[in-house]
């Protein structure tokens, strides 16, 4: 009986310690997979979130905007190569997301900027936005806050080599 109270524990104990993940969402052929967020430091203005788009349907929809009340406004952005330097513009008039593709969203390509942040992101708390596209309209999705140096949601596991939990 003591052994089997035991392992309970400890199978409980270390479901507690995994990290919070963001739900999947979708809406129509729509997916979105896992939006995530970057902590900020004390008096940062402004943050990244991340996720997976995917779309199954039939049709081309856009990615026009979004919403949130961490910020005072919520924009899609692109990191890309400029004559040898790397640049981040906003998309302008959105992002399309074709029928049978999917986007991923980081810090190298495409992501979401929060601006004019109204409070720190802070690691291991959520955050509620709304995703606004051309033809599905409103989205609303929780994104999940990582570490200032997380690569991916779903939390960097401390001593695991850089293993991530998926």
């Amino acid at each position: 009986m003591t052994r089997t109270v035991f392992i309970v524990a400890t199978v409980l104990a270390a479901w507690a310690a995994l990290p919070a993940q963001a739900e999947d969402v979708t809406v129509g052929g729509l997916k979105i997979s896992a939006p995530w967020a970057r902590a900020t430091p004390k008096g940062a203005s402004v943050g990244g979130g991340y996720m997976k788009i995917s779309n199954s349907g039939t049709a081309p929809d856009r990615l026009v905007g979004g919403s949130t009340d961490i910020s005072g406004s919520f924009e899609v952005h692109e990191m890309k190569m400029d004559g040898g330097v790397m640049r981040m513009r906003p998309v302008a008039g959105g992002l399309e997301i074709k029928p049978g593709q999917t986007v991923t969203f980081d810090s190298s390509g495409y992501h979401v900027m929060f601006i004019d942040l109204k409070k720190q992101l802070v690691q291991g708390e959520r955050f509620k936005a709304t995703l606004e596209f051309a033809k599905a309209g409103k989205i609303d999705v929780d994104f999940a806050i990582e570490g200032i140096g997380a690569k991916s949601g779903g939390g960097d596991m401390p001593g695991m080599g850089g293993m991530q939990m998926k």
